[in-house]
């Protein structure tokens, strides 16, 4: 059994939190925060039905509130927790503001760049590798995503998710 931080454990639980307000409008379960110097300076969780928006993945969102509240694109020195391993757009989105560590729940086997499918996170050939740590709280993360879907497939309508 590996060794995860303490510190991991507590901010992946706050990324939960943040999954848990995308369950709640109907949206698949996927929460992500930004950490820096000990508090959360970005969040977000998924958004692409309610905003029509396909990039509205918790990442891309947590990402674009810490660069407002630093006014930095860089995110240097910040650490992002994210419930599902980052798909290509958010891997590369991870890249390009620099973000120092990445810390995911579970991963994605059908979009996963932080490994799974490829590892855009760490390639050498970009201008920035990010520090890498997967399966924080790995079993509480895949039970929303598996939970969610059960009930996709039952056919329950979004209204009805909210348990």
């Amino acid at each position: 059994m590996k060794f995860v931080r303490e510190e991991d454990q507590r901010w992946m639980r706050e990324a939960i939190e943040e999954a848990l307000k995308a369950e709640q409008l109907g949206e698949v379960p996927i929460g992500a925060v930004i950490v820096k110097d000990g508090e959360i300076i970005g969040r977000g969780h998924n958004l692409r039905e309610t905003s029509l928006d396909p990039t509205a993945h918790a990442e891309m969102i947590a990402i674009r509130e810490a660069s407002i509240k630093l006014g930095a694109w860089r995110l240097l020195e910040c650490t992002l927790y994210v419930t599902l391993e980052p798909c290509p757009m958010c891997a590369g989105a991870i890249v390009q503001s620099r973000l120092h560590k990445v810390v995911y729940g579970t991963i994605d086997p059908k979009a996963g760049c932080g490994g799974t499918l490829m590892n855009l996170l760490q390639e050498p050939r970009f201008n920035h590798e990010t520090e890498l740590v997967s399966g924080v709280l790995q079993d509480e993360c895949a039970a929303l995503l598996t939970q969610f879907f059960k009930r996709v497939r039952k056919g329950k309508r979004r209204t009805e998710i909210k348990d």
